[in-house]
């Protein structure tokens, strides 16, 4: 018969299991924070990118982003408002200057330019008849003024002789008086129609000129509408590729509208645009450099935009070479745009961690060790970074993103 085990001696065997427990637990929390401690306190050497320290030369570039764009694109509208009629090329065909792209009705168009064509003829006309009617009018004059010069002539002879008869005693100061009253009558007649003359020469040459005017204005409208007629012959001004085209047949389209785009897809820009802050610092014909799929090249900043949309600014850079086969509209770009260039400064190389110049807390390497360092960093371009104090030359640098990190110090594991 089995006999029951004290009480003191089960509370002894229950106190030594809770103890063994207890340290169990004890030891597995040490052990969980050790490897803690251990793991932010540590780094493997093959997760760090380092960079030493070194004096050179910078070209300092303002980063932004564009697109490829073509070297150039027109749109082309409608002159006048009309329908189309026809369709001749579609969209994505090249096509050469000169080439018909669409028919407009022009009926309406042309029956008004016809009705212009003869207003101007009438003009014409009038502006003839306007110069007969004036120099028959002129010459009328003339000849009053001839008849009435001859009439003045012979009424001054007479005033003379009675004068003379007067002297010697043959004529009468009746006579006299009334032959001179003639004479200054005749000469206030001649001298009124001389007056009326050079009037009336002015009056109606500034009339002629007036319809002369009318006239010239007239030609203006008839050959803007005969340019309009001409254009509304859709064609393409360049050989080039149609990128767009309007292709419904009997669709209205109103003066002023887009028909069509054409652009050149064998020579292309890059169109960007920068942080505002950075504007003032690119300027027109800066070097740039722009990375398309991995591929750096070359060129120049041909146009800044001088106002700024929703913080950014734009711009176009030219490129060297502009041909490239791999090039397509629209592919992103990586702008760096060229601001001066410092020589002989401290530099690191740029890494990830850089966004623009400033105060940066960098690790640098101590033996195994790695130390949290406050950096100041200033201009840069897309290799290197320019230090502006924080750093000597020689200093080895974690250029790799360390965001993870906050230690003063961290162990190196090799």
């Amino acid at each position: 018969m089995d006999r029951e085990i004290p009480k003191e001696i089960r509370e002894k065997e229950r106190r030594k299991t809770i103890a063994k427990c207890v340290g169990v637990a004890s030891v597995a929390v040490a052990v969980i924070i050790s490897a803690i401690v251990l793991m932010q306190d540590s780094v493997d050497a093959e997760d760090l990118t380092f960079c030493t320290v070194d004096v050179g030369d910078i070209e300092a570039t303002v980063n932004g982003s564009g697109k490829l764009m073509p070297a150039f694109e027109q749109v082309i509208t409608s002159p006048i408002s009309s329908r189309i009629v026809e369709v001749y090329c579609k969209a994505g065909d090249e096509v050469e200057q000169g080439a018909p792209l669409l028919k407009l009705d022009l009926l309406s168009a042309q029956t008004d330019y016809d009705k212009l064509v003869d207003k101007a003829e009438m003009k014409k006309l009038e502006l003839e008849q306007n110069r007969m009617n004036n120099r028959t009018y002129l010459s009328d004059l003339q000849m009053r003024i001839k008849v009435a010069e001859m009439s003045y002539n012979r009424l001054e002879m007479e005033l003379r002789n009675e004068q003379y008869l007067d002297s010697i005693g043959s004529g009468t100061t009746d006579k006299v008086r009334e032959a001179d009253f003639s004479c200054q009558s005749k000469k206030l007649e001649l001298e009124q129609l001389r007056t009326q003359y050079e009037n009336e020469k002015q009056v109606r040459e500034a009339s002629h000129q007036m319809k002369e005017l009318e006239l010239s204005m007239l030609n203006k409208e008839l050959a803007e509408m005969r340019r309009m007629l001409n254009d509304a012959q859709i064609r393409s001004p360049y050989q080039a590729t149609l990128t767009f085209i309007s292709n419904q047949i009997g669709a209205q389209v109103a003066q002023g509208s887009q028909v069509a785009i054409i652009a050149d897809l064998k020579h292309f820009k890059v169109d960007g645009e920068i942080a505002e802050m950075y504007a003032s610092r690119v300027k027109v014909g800066n070097s740039a450099r722009v990375r398309v799929n991995n591929i750096e090249y070359k060129g120049v900043v041909s146009n800044v935009e001088p106002t700024a949309k929703n913080g950014m600014t734009a711009f176009s850079v030219q490129l060297d070479n502009n041909t490239d086969t791999q090039f397509r509209s629209g592919l992103r770009a990586d702008v760096y745009a060229s601001t001066g260039v410092c020589n002989s400064v401290k530099r690191i190389k740029n890494g990830s961690f850089f966004k623009e110049p400033g105060i940066y807390m960098l690790y640098v390497r101590r033996g195994d060790e790695l130390v949290y360092r406050r950096v100041q960093l200033g201009v840069s371009n897309y290799d290197y970074i320019e230090v502006v104090g924080g750093l000597e030359t020689g200093d080895e640098v974690v250029i790799s993103d360390m965001s993870a990190y906050k230690c003063e110090k961290l162990k190196i594991k090799n």
